[in-house]
């Protein structure tokens, strides 16, 4: 197991994931247990307050969740998600995910993701995901 296969996992999970590449997020790093996405807020991810759109903010935590919880290449996916925004994006705002297993209890496990600009934390998303049958590589491959 380990990081090398948390790494094939995560590129075959990338090479069918149009959502998050459409909206310009890059793979940072992937590890057991462990996921950093970044993406640059555009302007057509600004709101009618001139801010981040917070979907866009949950999108990205959501798709770190995603690389995080299938490291380990078992098919896992969201149970239930939760986000709390602490500060506003800007246009132009760099900002990066970062997920991190909590537990794992049966099938079942909690991830928390930071979402940041450079130092300052933008929010904080909770997800508790499920494994379901299957892999997302051979194991072998």
């Amino acid at each position: 197991m380990g990081n090398e296969l948390a790494s094939r996992v995560a590129a075959a999970m990338w090479a069918d994931d149009s959502a998050s590449a459409g909206l310009g997020m890059r793979l940072v790093s992937v590890a057991e247990g462990t996921a950093e996405l970044e993406m640059t807020v555009r302007d057509d991810m600004v709101n009618g307050h001139g801010i981040a759109h917070g979907g866009f903010i949950f999108t990205l935590a959501d798709s770190a969740f995603a690389f995080a919880c299938n490291s380990r290449n078992l098919v896992t996916v969201a149970q239930a998600c939760d986000i709390v925004f602490i500060a506003p994006a800007q246009r132009g705002d760099l900002l990066v995910a970062e997920a991190r297993q909590r537990t794992q209890y049966g099938k079942n496990g909690i991830y928390d993701v930071t979402v940041r600009r450079g130092d300052d934390v933008i929010a904080e998303f909770r997800g508790r995901s499920r494994q379901l049958s299957g892999t997302i590589v051979k194991e072998d491959s």
